[in-house]
């Protein structure tokens, strides 16, 4: 994970902090909307994803965007969330494509193919 943050930070110029939210906030979305096979794959591929989406659920904070972000709504609810915790419009599509790639890396286009495919609007950001 923290060769991941480490890519973030300089693509995004996101802190550490803010850019391990990030990631765990995309992976806590991929798990609940993604096709379940591949994300717990792709969970798997990368230590200390799972601890990083248990992070990005506590200590609140959010404000209106993260209570939109909570209450569902897709990829725009996504980047509600992220803005929440402060990650930029221009930031957010510069974060994916880092975490795509990474994830492609790690898990493989056979897991990441499904799980882009089966979200609409996400091919976007990635």
């Amino acid at each position: 994970m923290e060769e991941l943050i480490a890519r973030v930070t300089q693509k995004t110029g996101l802190d550490q902090a803010t850019a391990r939210k990030a990631i765990g906030i995309i992976l806590a979305y991929l798990q609940k909307e993604g096709p379940q096979n591949e994300v717990s794959q792709l969970i798997a591929a990368l230590p200390g994803a799972q601890d990083a989406i248990d992070q990005s659920k506590s200590g609140g904070g959010g404000g209106l965007m993260g209570m939109v972000g909570a209450m569902g709504g897709g990829v725009m609810a996504l980047g509600g969330q992220l803005m929440g915790a402060g990650v930029s419009m221009g930031q957010m599509q510069p974060l994916g494509k880092e975490l795509f790639a990474y994830g492609r890396e790690k898990a493989g286009e056979d897991v990441m193919g499904p799980i882009v495919g089966s979200i609409p609007g996400l091919s976007q950001f990635v």
